[in-house]
C-alpha cells in the first residue's frame, strides 16, 4: 500500500514554480511569456488547478509527462523564431568584433602587465614553460628581437591557460605582430558578447532582451579595453561565462529527464513506483555539467579567482535540481537531491575541472627544467614519499604562489578596493602617450593617446543600482533567474572583500560583468512591463528602455577613443575625465 502522502499529490508543491527559461520569442518582458508560447500554456494550466475546487490531484494527472512538463516550465521556442535566436546575438557580436578588432595592433608596443604575459606566451612557444629575460627585453621585444630570452625558468604566480591562450595568437600570426598579441583576447571578447546574449535569451525568453545584452556588452569600455590588451582576466570571464551557459542547459535538460522518468515510473505499480515518488529518479549522466567543468577548470587554469566560480556555480546547480523535485512532486525532494544529484554533481565538475587544471601544466611536466620542476627531489619526504615526484613539486610551487597572493600589499598608483568597483572609482590606466603639434598626428598644441579600463557610466554606474533591485526581487519573489545573476556576480566580486590590504585593480571586475549585464536586462525588462500590461504602460517603458540603450551607445561613441589609444586633443582628453580619481 502506498504512504497516504503519495496518494495525492499538490499540483505545485510549495512556492510558485519558477518562470519557464525555454528559448527565445518575441517576448516584452523578462517575467512573462507571450500568448500563445508554451510556457503561457503551462502556466495557464497551474492557474487552473489553483483556481479550481480541488488543489490536489491524483498521482494518474499529477505526474503525467504533460502535468510534469507544465509544472517545470519546459518549453521550447517556436518554429518561426529559431532565426532570430542565432541572428540577433551574432549581430551584437558584429559590432563588438568591429570595437575590439579594428585597429587591434595599435599602440605597436607592449603596454601595461603585457610585459609580463605576452613574453611568457613567447616562452611557451619556444619551451613550454616561462623563462627569465634579459634586463631591457621590452626594447628589444617591441622590435621583434627574442634574444634577450634566457634558459633560466623564471617564477610565475599565474597558471597556465591565459598564457597560452596568448601564445595561440602568436603562434597563428608570428610573435612580432602586435594583432597576434592581442588576437585571443579579442577572439574571446567578440564571442563573449554572443555567448551572453544566448544566455539572456534563455533566461528571459526574449530576443529583444537578449540582443540588449548583448549590444551593452559590445559598447561598454570596459569590456572593450580588455579585449584589445592580452591580460589575463579576459579568460577568466570567458571561461566562466562557458561555465554558466552550459549549466543554464544542463537545468534545462536536468527537468527534461526528471519529467520523462518520473512520468514513466509514475506510470509503474507497486514499490517501484512509491519510491520514484518519495526520492525521485536518478538522472544519468549529465552531459553539460561535464562541460561546465571542463569550461571551470579552464577558468581556474587560469587564475585562481576562477575557484570560486566552482564554488558558487557547483552549489547554484544543486540547488536547481532540488527546487525541480520540489516543483515535481517529489516528496523527500531534499534527500532525494543530496543522492540522486548532489554527489553525481559534484562527481561531474570537481574532479573534471581538477583533471582540466592539471592538463594545462603538461609543458611544466614534460620539461626538465621548469621552476620547482624538481624541487621534490631536492627535498625528498618519509611522509609524503609515496606521491609521485612531479606532484609533490608543483604542489610546493602552489603553495609558494599562494603564499604570494596572499601576502601582496605594494603600493601601486592605480590599485582600486573592491568597493569602489561599484562607482568605478579608479580605473586603471594601461597607456598614455602625449604629442606635441605635427608628432603622431596631432594638428593642435597638445594631443593624448590613452587605454584606459573605464567602463561605459551609463553601464555601470546602471548595473550597480541593478544589482541592488535584484537583492530585492530575489528576496521578495525568489525569481531563480536573480538569484543566479546574483550568485554570478558574487563570485567575481565577493572574494575580493576579505583582502582589504592585498592590492588589487579595477580591471579584475570584468569576471562579473557580463552578470551586471544580466541584471541591467532583467531590470529593463521589468520596466518593459508583461504581457496585458495596458498599452500606454508598455509604450511608455519601450521609451524608457530605448532612451537608455541609445544614451548608452552614445556614451560609449564618446568615451571609444580613450579606450583604442586614438590621438585625440589634450582638452578633449579631460573631457572624458569626469572624476578627479579617473587621472
Amino acid at each position: 500500500m502506498q504512504p497516504p502522502a503519495i496518494d495525492t499529490v499538490p499540483a505545485a508543491p510549495g512556492p510558485s514554480p519558477e518562470p519557464a527559461s525555454g528559448a527565445a520569442e518575441p517576448a516584452f518582458s523578462a517575467a512573462e511569456p507571450a500568448p500563445g508560447h508554451p510556457a503561457a500554456t503551462s502556466r495557464h494550466a497551474r492557474r487552473t488547478v489553483r483556481q479550481g475546487s480541488r488543489w490536489v490531484q491524483d498521482p494518474a494527472q499529477a505526474f503525467t509527462r504533460t502535468a510534469l512538463t507544465a509544472r517545470l516550465g519546459i518549453s521550447k521556442a517556436p518554429a518561426s523564431l529559431r532565426l532570430w535566436f542565432w541572428l540577433a546575438p551574432a549581430l551584437t557580436a558584429l559590432i563588438g568584433g568591429a570595437l575590439r578588432f579594428v585597429r587591434l595592433g595599435q599602440p605597436p608596443s607592449l603596454i601595461f602587465d603585457e610585459t609580463y604575459y605576452v613574453k611568457d606566451a613567447y616562452s611557451y612557444l619556444q619551451s613550454g614553460y616561462e623563462r627569465n629575460w634579459a634586463e631591457k627585453a621590452n626594447d628589444l621585444f617591441n622590435q621583434g628581437i627574442f634574444t634577450s630570452l634566457e634558459n633560466t625558468a623564471e617564477y610565475v604566480v599565474h597558471p597556465p591557460v591565459g598564457k597560452w591562450m596568448i601564445a595561440f595568437g602568436m603562434w597563428l600570426f608570428g610573435p612580432d605582430s602586435t594583432f597576434g598579441w592581442r588576437f585571443s583576447a579579442a577572439l574571446v571578447g567578440t564571442l563573449s558578447i554572443f555567448i551572453l546574449a544566448l544566455i539572456a535569451q534563455k533566461m528571459f525568453r526574449s530576443t529583444l532582451l537578449g540582443a540588449t545584452a548583448g549590444l551593452l556588452f559590445a559598447v561598454d569600455g570596459h569590456a572593450i579595453v580588455q579585449s584589445r590588451t592580452s591580460l589575463l582576466d579576459i579568460f577568466v570571464m570567458f571561461f566562466a561565462l562557458l561555465g554558466f551557459g552550459a549549466l543554464l542547459m544542463d537545468r534545462d535538460d536536468g527537468r527534461r529527464r526528471l519529467a520523462a522518468r518520473l512520468s514513466s515510473l509514475a506510470a509503474a505499480d507497486g514499490k517501484v513506483r512509491a519510491k520514484a515518488l518519495l526520492y525521485g529518479p536518478w538522472l544519468g549522466i549529465r552531459w553539460w555539467r561535464l562541460a561546465a567543468g571542463v569550461a571551470l577548470g579552464l577558468c581556474i587554469g587560469t587564475k585562481w579567482s576562477g575557484l570560486f566560480f566552482l564554488a558558487v556555480f557547483g552549489l547554484m546547480s544543486v540547488i536547481w535540481d532540488m527546487n525541480a523535485r520540489r516543483i515535481a512532486g517529489i516528496k523527500y525532494w531534499v534527500l532525494g537531491t543530496v543522492g540522486k544529484d548532489g554527489i553525481a554533481a559534484f562527481i561531474s565538475m570537481v574532479p573534471v575541472a581538477a583533471a582540466t587544471y592539471l592538463a594545462s601544466w603538461t609543458g611544466w611536466f614534460r620539461s626538465n627544467d621548469a621552476y620547482d620542476r624538481n624541487w621534490a627531489t631536492e627535498n625528498p619526504s618519509t611522509t609524503w614519499g609515496w606521491v609521485p615526484d612531479s606532484l609533490r613539486s608543483l604542489w610546493h610551487y602552489h603553495s609558494t604562489a599562494f603564499n604570494f597572493h596572499t601576502g601582496l600589499a605594494s603600493d601601486h598608483p592605480y590599485k582600486a578596493n573592491a568597493w569602489s568597483w561599484f562607482v568605478m572609482g579608479r580605473p586603471t590606466s594601461f597607456y598614455v602617450e602625449n604629442y606635441e603639434n605635427g608628432d603622431g598626428g596631432c594638428t593642435v598644441d597638445k594631443c593624448t593617446a590613452a587605454i584606459t579600463s573605464l567602463g561605459n557610466p551609463l553601464i555601470w554606474w546602471g548595473g550597480s543600482l541593478a544589482i541592488l533591485v535584484l537583492i530585492g526581487v530575489w528576496v521578495a519573489r525568489r525569481d531563480w533567474r536573480a538569484g543566479a545573476i546574483l550568485a554570478g556576480f558574487a563570485a567575481g566580486f565577493v572574494p575580493w572583500l576579505f583582502y582589504p590590504e592585498r592590492t588589487i585593480f579595477f580591471f579584475y571586475a570584468i569576471a562579473y560583468e557580463p552578470f551586471m549585464i544580466l541584471a541591467i536586462v532583467m531590470v529593463l525588462g521589468m520596466v518593459l512591463g508583461k504581457v496585458g500590461d495596458p498599452p500606454w504602460r508598455r509604450q511608455q517603458g519601450a521609451v524608457i528602455v530605448g532612451l537608455f540603450l541609445a544614451s548608452a551607445v552614445a556614451l560609449s561613441a564618446f568615451f571609444y577613443p580613450i579606450w583604442a589609444a586614438e590621438v585625440i586633443p589634450t582638452e578633449y582628453w579631460r573631457l572624458h575625465m569626469w572624476l578627479p580619481s579617473w587621472i
